[in-house]
């Protein structure tokens, strides 16, 4: 097992009528911008039980943070926060309306030029304070420091991660995700099965606990993810789902273990360039990077057959088989594994997305060799 430093200051308010608890969870007088997206919280009852939750604060709403929160509509809750002298920030909503707000947070206390810089390497030296309360479980973002924002102007989606951007707390009720879309919820399930995946499926340093855990994770959501598509508001099966999104990607899964985020820094492209799902990118690159780098993976790929999959015979079979049953799970959950699927041509995705990996100088994977001729022989696999 590696060294390593594992700090996760968020406090969980977890489980059914948790919103209530908002007024002992703010700092006394806090003023609130409260953050939302396109209405869903409007029509599913989350936002008439917050505002009663905060009667007699302070609260400025703002509205609109899209799926893949962009940075022209972030900047305007920048201004309007400015604008209201705010000091604490409340996201309503899932992990894009929590990671745009991570940005507006940043954002806020960001000196000197452009905040888009803080996604490109610009130090984040301190944030508003963030809450959250979650209505779509998939990212992980309630219980760590990361976001993912894109900008229009340039067809770019980029991720940035801080000790600062941490929420202060997060409640998570499994009754606020009865209402979720089939596709919202499929792409949830998929996107934390990666976020699992890509700290696992690397090689072994001799970690049976994070193994564990992670093979833990990945069962249960083999498990739940059909039954809360067959019975939306199915509250175990909901709670069981959020609880294993919220555990992909708080820290102890990948503590002392090597990652791969590659079918990220895939997916975020296909993503900027074609308005693919997040969830959808990774259904597609994730599958891809595993069959190109099978000998590398191999042995990791057939322990995750036998332990999640129950699959039986040699390794090479096994590790085999365990792909296809994974991209039979996705495509189950009705999430596509190819890029015809999405009306996506492989020939001008490979094309794009590895000319511009390649203008970064960007190289992915565990042993950090995964380079832009390899991406463009992944997503051509893809088709």
């Amino acid at each position: 097992m590696h060294n390593f430093v594992l700090h996760n200051p968020v406090k969980i308010v977890f489980g059914s009528d948790t919103i209530a608890r908002l007024p002992k969870l703010l700092p006394v007088g806090a003023r609130i911008l409260l953050t939302m997206g396109a209405g869903s919280v409007k029509k599913n009852g989350v936002l008439d039980q917050v505002r009663q939750a905060l009667q007699g604060w302070t609260v400025v709403e703002f509205e609109g943070i899209e799926p893949n929160p962009r940075y022209e509509t972030l900047m305007k809750a920048v201004e309007l926060a400015r604008r209201e002298s705010i000091d604490f920030l409340l996201a309503v909503g899932g992990g894009s309306v929590l990671d745009g707000t991570k940005f507006i947070a940043a954002a806020l206390r960001h000196e000197g030029g452009d905040p888009w810089d803080l996604l490109k390497g610009a130090p984040i030296l301190s944030a508003l304070p963030i809450g959250c309360v979650l209505t779509l479980p998939a990212t992980g973002s309630e219980m760590n420091g990361n976001a993912v924002i894109s900008r229009d102007s340039t067809r770019e989606k980029l991720g940035v991660g801080s000790s600062h951007l941490y929420p202060v707390f997060s409640i998570l009720d499994p009754q606020t995700t009865f209402t979720l879309p089939p596709r919202q919820t499929a792409n949830g399930i998929v996107d934390a099965f990666v976020h699992v995946c890509e700290q696992y499926m690397t090689y072994p340093v001799n970690s049976p606990l994070q193994d564990r855990q992670a093979e833990a994770i990945l069962s249960t959501l083999v498990e739940e993810g059909p039954r809360v598509l067959a019975n939306p508001a199915d509250y175990a099966a909901r709670a069981n789902v959020m609880w294993c999104a919220t555990q992909a990607l708080c820290g102890t899964v990948g503590a002392g273990v090597p990652g791969d985020w590659s079918a990220h820094g895939i997916g975020h492209e296909l993503t900027a360039f074609f308005g693919l799902d997040h969830a959808q990118t990774l259904a597609v690159a994730m599958p891809g990077i595993w069959r190109h780098r099978f000998e590398r993976k191999r042995e990791k790929l057939a322990q995750y057959g036998r332990r999640v999959w129950e699959l039986s015979g040699d390794s090479e079979t096994v590790a085999f088989d365990a792909i296809l049953r994974t991209e039979a799970f996705f495509e189950g959950l009705g999430v596509p594994t190819r890029l015809s699927a999405y009306g996506v041509d492989a020939t001008e995705a490979a094309k794009l997305v590895s000319e511009r990996l390649a203008a970064r100088g960007a190289v992915q994977g565990e042993h950090k060799d995964l380079g832009h001729a390899e991406v463009r022989d992944i997503l051509l696999a893809r088709g």
